[in-house]
């Protein structure tokens, strides 16, 4: 089996819970706009780009260009405005201690996020002294479900696919996990993420070693 030495890890519901923020921005903006939008419409948006979300949103309704940029513009701008206040208390359970693990066995860790402003949220995380790389939607053209945002991670991390796992609460970040040919940890429910190689409820107790023992390459 190929040695794991890199672990690219989604932001966005796997080390941080900034859903919520993002479903509160949707829902504000779909709202000024009279676009039909709940909790339900919303989970259709994970891992998702912010062009590809606002068009789900949309359905069969017209906009220009501009008008498309405006909105998701004003959408991004309520978002910033309400992770602001985002700090290390913020961080999902078992989070920052995997990645403490990951450190120190030596291995490497980045980010593998469709939002544009993960540097942000990675800052205001407390996150930088953890990760050797961050790959966000400002890194790639085509976003998840292609793979190029984690085969950009792995590139900076100078690591080939076979060595990394992926880990991913969205559906399309493990369809881009296994178009990239890397092993996948899906978060979550199967319903889900049970396409991936090995599926935990959530991060809150999981060990490097549980990692290695499930995926091999150690």
């Amino acid at each position: 089996m190929t040695p794991l030495r890199g672990f690219i890890f989604d932001l966005d519901g796997v080390l941080t819970d900034t859903a919520e923020f993002h479903y509160r921005a949707w829902q504000r903006l779909a709202d000024e706009e009279g676009l039909p939008f709940d909790r339900q419409a919303n989970e259709a948006l994970r891992g998702v780009s912010r062009r590809e979300s606002l068009m789900l949103i949309t359905g069969q309704r017209a906009y220009s260009e501009e008008q498309i940029q405006s909105m998701m513009d004003r959408k991004n701008q309520y978002y910033l405005q309400a992770i602001e206040t985002i700090s290390p208390r913020d961080l999902l359970p078992g989070a920052r201690e995997l990645l403490q693990e990951i450190r120190a066995a030596g291995l490497k860790s980045a980010v593998g996020s469709a939002s544009k402003n993960a540097s942000q949220v990675i800052d205001g995380l407390g996150l930088r002294p953890w990760l050797d790389a961050v790959s966000d939607g400002n890194s790639v053209q085509h976003p998840k479900p292609a793979p190029d945002l984690f085969l950009h991670a792995a590139a900076q991390l100078g690591l080939p696919p076979a060595e990394c796992v992926v880990v991913e609460d969205a559906a399309a970040g493990i369809e881009a996990a296994q178009a990239g040919e890397f092993r996948s940890v899906g978060l979550g429910p199967r319903e889900r993420v049970g396409k991936a190689d090995i599926v935990f409820p959530s991060l809150d107790g999981v060990h490097l070693n549980d990692l290695f023992h499930a995926l091999g390459g150690n």
